[in-house]
C-alpha cells in the first residue's frame, strides 16, 4: 500500500456498488450500518457472525475492488475467531478487523464500553492468524481500550496484536487530535483510522491523516448516516405535498431507468438479447464433449 486508502463504510449492495462506481479503491463493510440495513437494529453485538459474513457475501458478489468486514469480537474465543476468518475468507471478503470488547459489543465511538484483558485479545489474534489460509487476507487488530483503560494501554495492546502477526492495527476512537497523531507514531507497524462524523474522535482532513502516517481509513457512518438524511427529507417532502406527486421537488430522484443502469442492467439485458441456443447445437454439443471425455479416458 501506498498513501491514504480511503474506504467508505457500505452497509449493503447498493452502497457497495456506489463506492466502487465512484472511484474508491476498497469498501468497508460496517458492522454498525450492517446492523442496522439487515435486523434494523443499533450496533450492540446483536449481528451473528453468520449474519454478518451474508451481508459481506452479498456485497462480494456485485462489487470487484477489495471489501474490509468488521468481525466484531470474533464471535467468541479462539475457536469461534478460527471460523470467523475461515467464513470470511471463503465467501471473498479482502479483510476482517478483530477488536477486543467484550460481548455483546457496542459501537465504538458510544460510552460505557469494556474490554477484555490484554492476554485474552492476543489470544484471539493469535488463532486468527494461524486460521489464516491465504496469507493476503488483511488482518486488523482493533483496540477500544482508550475510553476504559487509557491510551498507552491501547497502544501496548495494538504492537502485542502486531507482535503476534496481525497485518495492521486501528486504535479506536482517539479522544484528541494529538492522540490521532501519536498512534501511528507509537505503534510499530500500518495503522488504520476509523472515523465517524459526529463520533468520539476530533476530524482531521485526509491530507492531515495521510501526513500523521495513517495508511488506511474508514468512513464507517457517512453513507449510513446520509441515507437516513435523505429518507427523513424526502418523506417530508411527500407528506408535505399532500395528494399532489406533481408538488414534489427532488431534483436529484434517480429515474428507474438510471436506477437499473447503476445496478447493471445493461450486462442483463445483453444477456438477455443473446442470441438462443437451438436444441440441435446443444445437442450436438454435449455429444461432442463426451467424444472429447472418452478420447481422454
Amino acid at each position: 500500500m501506498e498513501g491514504l486508502i480511503i474506504a467508505p463504510g457500505a452497509m449493503d449492495c447498493i452502497s457497495a456498488a456506489a463506492v466502487e462506481q465512484n472511484g474508491f479503491s476498497a469498501i468497508y463493510m460496517t458492522g454498525m450500518g450492517t446492523s442496522a440495513s439487515r435486523l434494523g437494529l443499533p450496533d450492540y453485538g446483536l449481528a451473528t457472525m453468520t449474519e454478518m459474513v451474508a451481508n459481506a457475501a452479498s456485497m462480494t458478489k456485485v462489487v470487484h475492488i477489495p471489501i474490509i468486514a468488521d468481525a466484531d469480537t470474533g464471535y467468541g474465543n479462539e475457536l469461534n475467531m478460527t471460523r470467523t476468518v475461515i467464513e470470511y475468507e471463503h465467501i471473498g471478503a479482502a479483510g476482517i478487523h478483530i477488536e477486543d470488547q467484550v460481548s455483546p459489543k457496542k459501537c465504538g465511538h458510544l460510552d460505557r464500553k469494556q474490554v477484555i484483558p490484554r492476554h485474552e485479545f492476543v489470544s484471539k489474534i493469535a488463532a486468527a492468524v494461524a486460521a489464516r489460509r491465504n496469507p493476503d487476507f488483511l488482518l486488523i487488530a482493533r483496540t477500544d481500550a482508550t475510553a476504559v483503560l487509557g491510551f498507552d494501554e491501547a497502544i501496548d495492546r495494538a504492537n502485542a496484536a502486531l507482535e503476534v502477526g496481525a497485518d495492521m492495527a486501528l486504535v479506536e476512537a482517539p479522544e484528541s487530535a494529538d492522540q490521532i497523531r501519536m498512534v501511528p507514531r507509537l505503534v510499530h507497524g500500518p495503522c488504520v483510522l476509523n472515523i465517524l462524523l459526529g463520533g468520539r474522535s476530533p476530524l482531521l482532513s485526509f491530507d492531515q491523516v495521510e501526513q500523521a502516517g495513517y495508511r488506511l481509513a474508514f468512513l464507517s457512518d457517512v453513507l449510513l448516516g446520509s441515507a437516513f438524511a435523505a429518507y427523513d427529507k424526502v418523506l417530508r417532502q411527500v407528506q408535505e405535498a399532500s395528494h399532489s406527486v406533481a408538488a414534489l421537488h427532488l431534483p436529484h430522484i434517480a429515474p428507474p431507468r438510471e436506477i437499473f443502469r447503476r445496478l447493471g442492467a445493461e450486462h442483463w439485458d445483453a444477456l438477455r438479447s443473446a442470441e438462443p441456443v437451438s436444441p440441435a447445437h446443444s445437442e450436438a454439443a454435449v455429444q461432442s464433449e463426451v467424444a472429447v471425455q472418452v478420447q481422454f479416458d
